[in-house]
């Protein structure tokens, strides 16, 4: 009997997911045919170390009425976003990803997705690599269970809810379709 190794299941997870899923538009849909080609491209395109670019996976965390979102004002980046970073060996799919990054950055127990596929895609530079690199980043959302209490990680400068359409100034348009799209359906 043949055993797959955790990052080939991962690999094979990512794809089987973005094989599937139903972009919301053109630009999506071609987003998600170039991570297809990187992952077939690139047998490493799911782990940081991957120069040309590696796939990532972040979270919208709702409140278990919608009617705020979580952001973080990433220490590095200096910006408000949604809660996500790097995959590991040991996430199962790439859900399983996002869902472990934003229970990580946030403190909270017992988030669970909306749904099972992403909202959206994104594809940004990065300084991963001295020579720049990309996240290709699959992007979900979740729900936190009623009265949850946030805790800011060392990864945050500061971690706050905010109703949707009270954004931060600094919230760029990405992350404003992701909460839009996260309330949409």
């Amino acid at each position: 009997m043949t055993s797959v190794s955790p990052g080939a299941a991962l690999r094979a997870d990512a794809m089987r997911v973005l094989d599937a899923w139903r972009a919301p538009d053109s630009e999506q849909d071609r987003l998600r045919r170039e991570f297809l080609r990187h992952l077939e491209s690139h047998r490493d395109g799911m782990w940081r170390e991957c120069a040309a670019g590696h796939l990532t996976a972040s979270t919208i965390v709702l409140d278990a009425d919608a009617s705020r979102v979580l952001l973080t004002l990433h220490r590095k980046i200096g910006g408000w976003l949604q809660l996500g970073g790097h995959c590991e060996p040991g996430d199962a799919t790439l859900a399983d990803a996002a869902l472990r990054e934003a229970t990580e950055e946030s403190g909270i127990a017992g988030l669970r997705l909306t749904r099972p596929w992403p909202v959206q895609l994104d594809r940004h530079a990065v300084r991963c690599h001295p020579q720049g690199s990309w996240h290709l980043d699959v992007q979900y959302a979740a729900v936190a269970p009623p009265g949850a209490r946030h805790r800011i990680s060392e990864e945050s400068a500061d971690l706050r809810w905010f109703a949707p359409d009270a954004l931060p100034e600094t919230a760029d348009e990405v992350v404003r379709r992701l909460v839009a799209r996260a309330l949409s359906g």
